[in-house]
């Protein structure tokens, strides 16, 4: 048992696997619940019952990483602190959960979603395979934003504007600015912001730092408008509300 807790895997993470598939499948499942069942989570009850669960889920997977990098020693301020966007974004997704804030809800479905969305299709777990601890942390981590927000998407028929886009970009590079001060102070990588990742990722193809930053804030555009387009299409066509609805 101890093996799926120490701090080198002895398994490598393979993309795209069948594990990997499987893992991103649970996740899209359990969306697809929600969606069926969002009419009955609507009851005043479950639906307190539930955003609780989720919410608990969420705070839970990160107090765990903490725990689990102090035990094996690896957790330092350069690069341990809940400053990355996966670790803001479950906080304020777990706030969300808790507060039901519309606030939030921008940033929490554009920043947080998509950035998810992204990690778990390229993870950056080197030796992590399942069912080593850190593989199942990431994906509850990373799919409980994505299911949290789903939940006020489909449950709580949350709908973000157009402008909604351009707060959450503006949020975001605040964020990053905070962060990057952050990062120049404790000599850290937060957001990879500062530098590379030393695992492969998409960073390699754009360009040396800090020249790749430029295309990052192409990328996260393109990713908000992407997740935008259901609601855009539902206000073009002029109907009463989302078609996810």
């Amino acid at each position: 048992m101890n093996k799926y807790f120490q701090a080198d895997g002895e398994d490598p993470f393979i993309l795209f696997s069948l594990t990997h598939l499987l893992t991103l499948s649970s996740v899209f499942f359990i969306v697809i619940l929600i969606y069926f069942y969002r009419k009955s989570l609507r009851a005043e009850k479950l639906n307190f019952k539930v955003r609780t669960l989720l919410a608990t889920v969420l705070i839970l997977s990160e107090i765990s990483l903490h725990i689990w990098l102090w035990r094996v020693g690896e957790w330092t301020i350069q690069y341990s602190l809940p400053f990355h966007l996966s670790s803001i974004s479950i906080i304020l997704s777990a706030a969300l959960l808790l507060t039901k804030s519309s606030q939030l809800f921008e940033f929490t479905y554009f920043a947080g979603v998509g950035s998810a969305l992204q990690a778990m299709i390229t993870p950056d777990l080197s030796l992590y395979a399942f069912p080593h601890f850190r593989y199942v942390h990431f994906f509850i981590s990373h799919g409980g934003i994505v299911v949290a927000n789903m939940f006020f998407v489909f449950v709580e028929q949350y709908k973000p504007k157009f402008k909604s886009i351009w707060k959450a970009f503006l949020y975001l590079n605040l964020y990053t600015c905070f962060v990057f001060l952050l990062n120049y102070f404790v000599h850290g990588n937060y957001m990879y912001i500062s530098k590379k990742p030393m695992n492969p990722s998409i960073l390699d193809y754009l360009g040396q730092w800090p020249y790749y930053l430029i295309p990052l804030e192409f990328i996260a555009l393109i990713t908000f408008f992407i997740l935008y387009l259901p609601f855009g299409i539902s206000y073009y066509l002029g109907k009463n509300g989302s078609p996810l609805n």
